[in-house]
């Protein structure tokens, strides 16, 4: 870039030289037409270096561009998606998108050209006032005065710029997730006909946020006219100064000094500017950093040392051993001293007011939540001890709410493309599902909408089953899986859970008392303690125990 400039500037004050004919080189030719040859081919020479050497430095700041952006972006995402489920739980969505929107933006594309520009237009300011140095020595003391205000108006506007920009991501975020939460409850806001007091507050968010940004031109566009007054006294001194050596100056030396004097104001305004931009926005590095150095889950993989034997788990028995855990540090235990032990094959369901921590003990099996005492312990191998993946891949859970992706059926029930398609349709059997895909044309190319909005809730969660038939692992876990299926749908999925899962511990978070009825064991929880377990048969026949209270509020007995 340096090279570049130099070749900009020297083959300007060649066509002086030139021009002002160097009446020794005209001598040791002897030739005009020779000596015009030579100043041309030294021109020529020096617009070819500047050209290469600007393609050279562009092609390497896009070439690193690319790379350096491609590569922040893969560390943030890997750092969120692997972060625990709590930071979720704090962190609000807007914030989370305004990083990998407006912050990747930022590092990925004006950052990087806010530096180059920043280097370029100031390597060009030194370069013209060397220029002006070397043909009019004495300005030099305007320079260093000039010079001394540009550094405290540099202070000033940086300052100023900070906040401003600081105060427009604070302001951005509550648009991002006013939006979003807008769109998810579409419904609700249609039924409730509020769509105007939500609209009134997304335009008072938008007012705050462009009242920053009007904010933030009108310091851009102060520092741009006072760097604009303070650099014309290089423009008025180079002129008073030409003017006064007139007779010892040729006029192609004159014209040159001139003409640049007046482009160092620009140089200078855009340096100052871009260093300024700069440092204000090397805040996103420091979010973005934030966001790459999150702490993680517990590692992926099990250490040699403790891996799970090859087949685990043989016997899926799952035993809770003075199990106490909390969502975050810090928090109350949800869970607190369970002790409990599901034999391998057994069907157990877990029932219990909301907010007792049915779907808590759900989340510690998966260790999306680390106990802070106890242990799980499944087929005698500690759970916290091994990789998330040996444990989660060896589970399975139908949730509550089904999570569908924009694609095809066959992308949603085998995204890894793992299984055949005979096999999927004999999953799809299994579930009830065949015949209403096999009425449609696309078949297993049968595109789902987002969220599996063109599918009814009870499809939706029979697709989940079919997830789960294709895993086929030997533990199963609903967490409250039919608790939004109409009867007929909760029939046939209790029917296929019970028809094709013989062999497999299935634990049940229970909405429906119903649903677990037929099971081996019910465990009752009561503000995250067991308060009793035993078959449902004999927690019926016992009117003063917790579970019949609940029989009884569902009109059971």
């Amino acid at each position: 870039m340096f090279l570049a400039i130099v070749c900009e500037v020297g083959s300007n004050y060649w066509i002086n030289v030139w021009t002002s004919g160097n009446h020794s080189l005209s001598d040791t030719s002897g030739d005009t037409n020779n000596n015009n040859g030579y100043f041309l081919g030294i021109y020529v020479s020096a617009i070819v270096l500047y050209a290469i050497f600007t393609l050279g430095s562009t092609l390497l700041y896009r070439v690193g561009l690319v790379r350096v952006s491609a590569l922040i972006h893969s560390d943030l995402l890997n750092s969120v998606m692997r972060t625990p489920l709590s930071f979720f739980d704090v962190t609000p969505t807007g914030r989370i998108i305004n990083r990998f929107n407006r912050d990747i933006e930022m590092i990925g594309l004006l950052l990087p050209w806010f530096m180059y520009a920043t280097i370029l237009y100031g390597m060009q300011a030194i370069t013209i006032m060397a220029v002006i140095v070397y043909t009019i020595p004495i300005i030099i003391v305007m320079i260093v005065i000039v010079a001394i205000v540009f550094a405290i108006l540099y202070r000033i506007s940086l300052w100023t710029t900070r906040q401003l920009n600081r105060m427009n991501s604070i302001t951005r975020s509550p648009i991002y997730s006013h939006f979003n939460e807008s769109i998810a409850g579409a419904v609700s806001i249609r039924a409730y006909k509020t769509g105007h007091t939500f609209t009134k507050t997304l335009q008072k968010f938008i007012d705050t946020n462009l009242n920053v940004q009007k904010h933030t031109v009108a310091a851009n566009m102060c520092v741009s006219i006072w760097t604009a007054i303070i650099g014309s006294f290089i423009t008025f001194s180079a002129a008073l100064f030409v003017v006064l050596k007139r007779e010892d100056m040729t006029p192609g030396l004159a014209g040159f000094v001139l003409i640049y004097s007046f482009e160092i104001i620009t140089s200078i305004s855009w340096a100052l500017r871009f260093v300024s931009e700069t440092e204000t926005e090397m805040v996103c590095v420091e979010r973005i950093r934030e966001y790459s150095q999150l702490e993680p889950e517990f590692s992926w993989d099990s250490p040699p040392e403790s891996k799970p034997p090859d087949g685990w788990p043989l016997q899926p028995s799952v035993e809770f051993i003075d199990y106490t855990a909390a969502y975050r540090p810090g928090l109350q235990p949800v869970l607190k001293g369970l002790n409990f032990k599901l034999e391998a094959g057994e069907r157990v369901g877990i029932v219990g007011r909301t907010g007792a921590g049915k779907s808590s003990m759900t989340l510690a099996m998966f260790r999306i939540i680390e106990p802070t005492t106890g242990r799980i312990v499944i087929d005698g191998v500690d759970v916290t001890r091994i990789g998330l993946h040996d444990l989660r891949s060896k589970l399975t859970i139908i949730p509550q709410e089904p999570n569908l992706f924009a694609g095809t059926l066959r992308l949603n029930l085998d995204p890894f493309d793992n299984y055949s398609d005979q096999q999927l349709w004999t999953a799809l059997e299994r579930a009830h599902l065949k015949d209403f895909i096999a009425g449609t044309a696309d078949g297993l190319s049968y595109e789902i909408a987002e969220s599996g909005d063109n599918l009814s809730a009870g499809q939706r969660q029979l697709v989940c089953l079919a997830r789960a038939l294709l895993r086929d692992t030997k533990i199963l876990v609903l967490d409250e899986a039919t608790a939004a299926c109409d009867l007929e749908t909760d029939s046939l999925i209790q029917s296929t859970i019970r028809d094709e899962f013989t062999g497999s511990t299935v634990l049940t978070i229970a909405h429906r008392l119903n649903t677990v009825l037929d099971y081996n064991r019910v465990i009752v929880l009561d503000k995250g303690v067991i308060v009793e377990t035993d078959s449902p048969n004999n927690l019926l026949q016992n009117p003063d125990s917790v579970f019949y209270g609940l029989a009884k509020e569902f009109g059971i007995v």
